[in-house]
């Protein structure tokens, strides 16, 4: 049953017995309905972090006792450092550099003159 209100929008009657639905209409989802709600909404607002770590992230919270606030605050800090490593890692591919190069692949034989005491020395920036 809908009630007229004087500006002519229709509002819901709530007083004929029947509880008010939540704003979104999912009021009482299970934990396998809530998770895959959460999957689904990830996977639109592309968010593959939060989906990935979702129920890991859930269930660490629960654990610690955490406000949902602290829940939320903890799976938002995880995509956005997850999305600043791969930004990272995409620039650096997109720059071209060689490959990475490190001391320890270095062949001392191909340039006997180099010391490999000497360069250990200089790596500990000592």
């Amino acid at each position: 049953m809908t009630t007229t209100t004087t500006t002519g929008t229709a509002t819901p009657d709530t007083t004929a017995g029947a509880a008010p639905r939540s704003r979104t209409g999912r009021a009482g989802l299970t934990d396998a309905a809530a998770a895959a709600a959460v999957d689904q909404a990830c996977r639109m607002l592309r968010l593959p972090t939060m989906r990935s770590r979702f129920i890991e992230l859930a269930e660490s919270a629960q654990r610690e006792q955490l406000s949902y606030r602290g829940f939320l605050a903890e799976l938002l800090m995880a995509e956005c450092d997850d999305r600043d490593r791969r930004r990272s890692a995409r620039r650096l591919t997109a720059a071209g550099f060689p490959r990475q190069k490190w001391l320890s692949d270095f062949d001392y034989e191909a340039n006997p003159h180099i010391q490999p005491a000497l360069i250990a020395q200089l790596a500990t920036c000592a």
